[in-house]
C-alpha cells in the first residue's frame, strides 16, 4: 500500500513539473523565445552556433551547458553530439568530455525516472512511438545487454534506449552503470575530435556523421523489418 502511494505522489510531482513547464513556455514570452533560440540553435546542426551560445553566459557557461545537455536528454530529437563538440571547443577535450558525460548521465537518469514514473504513454509523447518500438526490439533480442550495446552504436539515441530502460523492470543502478561505460568510448571520441574541429572541418564531419547515422539507421530499420516477415512467414 505504501509503496502505491509513494508511486502515485512521485507520479503527481512529475506531471506536475512537465506541466509547470509546458505552462511557463506557453504563457511566458522570455522563456518561450529561450526555447524556440534553443531549438533553431540545435536544429542549424552547427556546434559552432551551439558554442557561441554556451559561451555567451561567461561564468556561467558550465551550468548552460550542463542544463542544454539534460534538456536535449528529455527533448529525444535533439543532437547531443552538438554539446560535446561544442564542450571540447569550449573547454578543451578532457574537460569537455568530463562536462559532456556527467551531464548526459543526469539526463538519461532523468529519463529514465520520467518512463518510469509516467508510463508509456508519457515516454512515446516525449519521444516516438515508432522509436521505442525499436528499442523494444532491441531488448527482446538482447535482453538486460541492451543498455550497453545502444550505448556502443552512435545511430541509436541515447535518449529514447533511457525512456525504453525506464519501461523495463531493470533496477536503476544496472541501467546506469552500463550507461556510464558504453557511453564513454563515444564522449571520448566526439570531445577529442571536437576539440579540433575548426572552420570548414567543422562542417565536414558533423555532415560525415549525420550522413552515418542516417545510413546506419535505415539499415538497422531494413533488418529488423526483415526479421519481422521471417517471422511472420514461419508462423504461417
Amino acid at each position: 500500500m505504501e509503496k502505491k502511494q509513494s508511486k502515485w505522489i512521485w507520479k503527481t510531482v512529475v506531471a506536475a513539473c512537465i506541466a509547470a513547464s509546458i505552462l511557463s513556455y506557453m504563457c511566458i514570452p522570455s522563456v518561450k523565445d529561450m526555447m524556440n533560440k534553443i531549438v533553431t540553435m540545435f536544429a542549424t546542426g552547427d556546434f559552432g552556433v551551439v558554442r557561441e551560445f554556451v559561451a555567451s553566459y561567461g561564468n556561467y557557461a558550465a551550468a548552460v551547458s550542463f542544463g542544454l545537455m539534460v534538456l536535449q536528454s528529455v527533448m529525444a530529437p535533439l543532437p547531443a553530439f552538438l554539446i560535446t563538440f561544442a564542450n571540447a571547443n569550449l573547454f578543451g577535450w578532457w574537460q569537455g568530455a568530463i562536462l559532456s558525460w556527467s551531464s548526459a548521465m543526469a539526463g538519461a537518469a532523468l529519463c529514465f525516472y520520467i518512463a518510469r514514473i509516467l508510463g508509456r504513454d508519457a515516454a512515446e509523447k516525449l519521444t516516438s512511438k515508432a522509436g521505442l518500438k525499436q528499442i523494444d526490439t532491441f531488448f527482446d533480442k538482447y535482453g538486460k545487454n541492451t543498455i550497453l550495446i545502444c550505448r556502443l552504436l552512435p545511430f541509436v539515441s541515447f535518449d529514447i534506449v533511457s525512456y525504453g530502460a525506464g519501461l523495463t523492470s531493470m533496477p536503476f543502478l544496472s541501467f546506469f552503470i552500463a550507461t556510464g561505460i558504453g557511453q564513454l568510448p563515444a564522449t571520448i571520441v566526439y570531445s577529442y575530435v571536437g576539440g579540433m574541429l575548426t572552420g570548414g572541418a567543422r562542417f565536414f564531419v558533423t555532415g560525415l556523421l549525420i550522413l552515418f547515422a542516417l545510413s546506419a539507421f535505415v539499415a538497422m530499420v531494413r533488418k529488423i523489418y526483415i526479421e519481422k516477415q521471417d517471422k511472420t512467414r514461419r508462423k504461417k
